[in-house]
């Protein structure tokens, strides 16, 4: 499905490199099951019956919207793999100046979905004016409470002012910290609030020493994980397109900085999904 923010959507770097895997733990057994908190099947151009055929460890998957379109073809997918497939509404914050054209659609549609969001703030390719990114994630974050469902928030180069605009919305306790990226102090600051940490494959990047020790801090129940199809693919598969069936190795990432078995961190993070989305 063709959306307003493919051309920018994708984080800088994504499918690009060749780090290797740093994690040592082995990749989960078919008899774990996990659930991939963030995948754009929507926005991949490959079918999603082989992209879902493949995740044989995935019990269930959570496609988000990043525009109106997006949303409704989010709905589509959920609707074609019942069961298998959650998926919410919202604007990504590249498209943050389209709110106004896109707000009552999206209203609508988040009014069926399990969540709201994609939404947040991007400072760093700043493809929407600041305020704007505001004004949309302030909305977002004003539907969330009012529906009471879960809130996905994207945050790039925009700690400080996420962080406060959750706080001052009352909403902490439904937030999402999609892809999340910060480092300890941050992690810190926004636990206090009391979040939910969503790991994607930058936590088993070589270059990911940071997250790993920020995801140190983070407590069983409140992490999930999550691929973020078809970008930042994990190793050992840098540099080709993502799909669910690798959230495994962010799995096993998450375990290695906890020091835990990967069967239990499987097990955690199930049941931490479970509780948010369901």
């Amino acid at each position: 499905m063709a959306s307003s923010v493919m051309g920018a959507y994708p984080p800088d770097g994504a499918g690009v490199g060749e780090d290797p895997c740093p994690v040592r733990h082995p990749v989960p057994s078919q008899f774990m099951t996990w659930v991939d908190t963030h995948c754009h099947l929507q926005l991949d151009d490959r079918p999603a019956e082989k992209l879902l055929g493949r995740a044989t460890q995935v019990d269930w998957a959570v496609v988000p919207g990043v525009d109106a379109a997006s949303s409704r073809a989010a709905r589509s997918f959920a609707g074609e793999h019942a069961g298998r497939l959650l998926w919410s509404a919202g604007l990504h914050p590249h498209d943050a100046a389209e709110w106004s054209a896109q707000s009552n659609e999206i209203v609508a549609l988040a009014a069926e979905a399990a969540a709201v969001g994609e939404t947040g703030l991007d400072y760093y390719r700043d493809l929407s004016p600041k305020a704007a990114q505001k004004d949309a994630f302030r909305a977002h974050l004003e539907l969330a409470q009012a529906l009471n469902k879960p809130v996905i928030v994207h945050c790039r180069d925009a700690f400080a002012d996420v962080h406060d605009m959750i706080a001052a919305a009352g909403v902490s306790s439904l937030v999402v910290l999609h892809c999340w990226t910060g480092g300890r102090r941050w992690t810190r600051r926004f636990l206090e609030l009391g979040v939910v940490f969503s790991f994607a494959g930058p936590l088993a990047f070589e270059t990911g020493e940071t997250i790993r020790l920020a995801a140190e801090l983070v407590p069983p129940g409140r992490a999930m994980v999550e691929t973020d199809t078809p970008y930042l693919a994990p190793p050992p598969h840098r540099g080709e397109p993502n799909e669910p069936a690798w959230v495994a190795f962010t799995g096993a990432a998450l375990a290695s900085a906890w020091g835990m078995p990967v069967d239990v961190v499987a097990a955690i993070t199930t049941d931490t999904a479970e509780r948010v989305f369901r």
